[in-house]
């Protein structure tokens, strides 16, 4: 098996394969409250196809993780059939999902009896007042009841993905981090990412990796852990250890450098980078008659023309034209 490689010499092992590109919040940061305009039926990849595609990257392309998303990946009609599926693979993917959690309670001992080994759920507030303001859904115990079911089915670690916004929950990050300690859950904060569908981030308002590490060191002493490797995540012991909490520097401190990420939306295109402007069409392939050596090409050729990073810093940077709910985190 020849490993995916791009010309910068990034091998390429983790796949991002989102499900759909629908939704059961309307977070701020993320949509307009009347939500956006849901891909058709038909344009999604069916089952077999994502089956399909899949092996392909486990067999072929030296892909050994397969995290599923969305929108949100619980809404995906069969979706522990599909995870079942691809738990089957043969060499097996690491099988992990990224969720709002809202459904999480109800299915997580059916996905855990199909093959899912771990989840990541976002949760960016442990107020309900203010979680009903950023999601315009009063959901917050649903998130947690299902994190807490996450753990008791042997889902572990559940990993909590929280965005701080300026003036709305960044004062939240030590409640966040208690949180998270209590109940030992492993929590990743991310910088927030010109992702959203209004088009409307500003830079000036992101609170950045620099400012997360000043609100946690008010209480705790953070030391480093070496060994980062491809993961996006810069990790800190806290107060020594054994606990860590991660921060995840995307836009301020980006980690292309180690990128190691290819992604597959809802509708069968490849995405060399979250932050791509160009996608690379496997459905007609798929579609049209092509076989696996076909499918394995365009990938391949996708993947040869990554660029060296996102550019957010670069004066000339252009928003992707889908928002973060089409590309699939």
């Amino acid at each position: 098996m020849e490993a995916l490689v791009d010309s910068f010499g990034r091998v390429h092992s983790d796949l991002r394969v989102s499900l759909t590109d629908r939704c059961n919040l309307r977070c701020t940061y993320c949509m307009p409250a009347e939500g956006l305009d849901w891909l058709p039926s038909p344009e999604l990849l069916t089952d077999d196809e994502l089956v399909r595609v899949v092996g392909v990257a486990v067999r072929d392309l030296g892909i050994t993780e397969v995290r599923l998303t969305g929108g949100e990946p619980l809404l995906r009609r069969g979706v522990v059939g599909l995870v079942r599926r691809l738990a089957e693979l043969e060499p097996r993917p690491s099988l992990s999902m990224t969720t709002n959690g809202i459904g999480l309670s109800r299915m997580v001992r059916d996905l855990a009896a199909a093959g899912l080994d771990r989840v990541n759920v976002s949760l960016d507030t442990l107020n309900p007042e203010t979680f009903t303001t950023l999601t315009r859904r009063d959901r917050l115990d649903d998130v947690l009841d299902g994190m807490r079911a996450a753990q008791a089915h042997g889902l572990v670690p559940v990993k909590v993905n929280a965005v701080l916004m300026r003036g709305v929950n960044d004062h939240e990050a030590l409640d966040l981090l208690h949180y998270c300690l209590e109940h030992g859950l492993l929590l990743r904060f991310i910088e927030q990412m010109p992702l959203d569908a209004q088009h409307g981030w500003d830079r000036s308002e992101m609170v950045t990796a620099a400012e997360i590490m000043t609100h946690l060191s008010v209480a705790h002493e953070l030391t480093p852990v070496e060994h980062r490797g491809s993961s996006p995540a810069e990790e800190f012991l806290i107060d020594g250890g054994p606990a860590t909490v991660g921060i995840i520097a995307s836009v301020s401190s980006p980690f292309c450098g180690s990128c190691d990420r290819v992604r597959l939306t809802a509708d069968g295109q490849i995405r060399n980078c979250l932050f791509a402007r160009e996608e690379s069409d496997l459905r007609s392939a798929l579609r049209g008659g092509a076989d696996d050596a076909e499918i394995e090409r365009r990938i391949r050729v996708s993947i040869a023309g990554k660029r060296a990073g996102h550019g957010i810093d670069d004066p000339t940077f252009l928003q992707p034209d889908r928002p973060m709910s089409a590309i699939g985190g």
